[in-house]
């Protein structure tokens, strides 16, 4: 049933994407791109990588948050040329790929694992952050009252999940559960745990989100003007559509699913076919970004490893 639902949510996100690129094909083919607007699609490129090596780094600060201090260099490296794998079936490769890096850099397992389980999460909460904010921008209708008091009681549950309060006993709980499957005496100053609470890093994902949404305000600036007065409803609305991306399964990279919000968000304020287009071209720019990442990750370690 659960494999049948992704396919169904999948499914469902690449037809509405795939009819309104069909319903608005005379208008996507008339856009043309000048010199300039190439330009600013590799300066969106450029910033979109930036903002997947920053994402790295805050990962290091998770993990030196859970008491294993760690090159940044190193991971900021395994981050990068894990990445690409989240377009895989199943998107949980990259956080898989990140275990075995830290566990093979001396990371104890449960301090990996807790380090790919709180590194979304936070950038889940960044980004409801900003929907909070901004989601008033790109409301078709005015906000009701019902779902504005659930947005927040959702980043309530989020922003105190994270808590050393609330999460050291749930993880001292499993850990008790595991030693326990596994016939082992439960050791309580063995447990992995969280000194404070994680503010550095979810203030570092504000950055990230913030990296993320100059791309794709640089990409729709390619094709077409942006005035500052649309800034906030292009990062709201972003913010949101990728928020959709990360938690929603069955999209790996979040791909179909992150279109096709962005595309109802923002078809009634900005032309579909420009929409349309400015979304296909941040989606590719995304994923070279991606890919630019894991291969210059990969050179560099390759380079540094000859040199020794």
């Amino acid at each position: 049933m659960k494999q049948f639902l992704r396919w169904i949510i999948l499914g469902g996100t690449l037809f509405f994407v795939v009819k309104a690129l069909k319903d608005n094909w005379v208008g996507v083919t008339t856009i043309k791109i000048d010199p300039a607007g190439w330009a600013i699609l590799a300066i969106a490129t450029g910033v979109t990588l930036l903002a997947h090596t920053w994402a790295g780094w805050i990962w290091t600060w998770v993990l030196r948050d859970l008491n294993q201090p760690v090159p940044s260099v190193q991971f900021i490296q395994v981050y990068l040329k894990t990445n690409i794998a989240k377009y895989l079936p199943g998107n949980v490769w990259h956080y898989y790929g990140r275990i075995i890096a830290a566990k093979n850099a001396n990371v104890s397992t449960g301090a990996a694992t807790l380090s790919v389980l709180l590194e979304p999460l936070l950038m889940a909460a960044a980004a409801l952050i900003v929907v909070v904010l901004f989601g008033s921008q790109f409301a078709v209708t005015q906000t009701n009252l019902a779902l504005q008091i659930l947005q927040f009681a959702f980043l309530i549950v989020i922003l105190c999940g994270v808590h050393p309060w609330f999460l050291n006993p749930v993880i001292r709980l499993l850990h008790k559960f595991k030693n326990q499957k596994s016939g082992e005496d439960y050791q309580p100053k063995s447990t992995i745990y969280l000194d404070r609470y994680p503010l550095r890093p979810l203030l570092g994902e504000f950055g990230f989100l913030g990296l993320r949404s100059l791309g794709f305000i640089l990409t729709i600036y390619a094709i077409n003007p942006v005035n500052l007065s649309q800034i906030p409803l292009l990062v709201g609305a972003f913010s949101f559509a990728w928020l959709l991306g990360l938690v929603v399964p069955g999209a790996p990279g979040g791909l179909g699913v992150f279109e096709a919000t962005a595309i109802a968000l923002l078809q009634h304020r900005f032309p579909s076919a420009i929409v349309i287009s400015a979304i296909t071209l941040y989606r590719l720019i995304s994923i070279l970004a991606e890919t630019s990442g894991a291969a210059l990750a990969w050179l560099d370690e390759r380079l540094v490893n000859t040199n020794r």
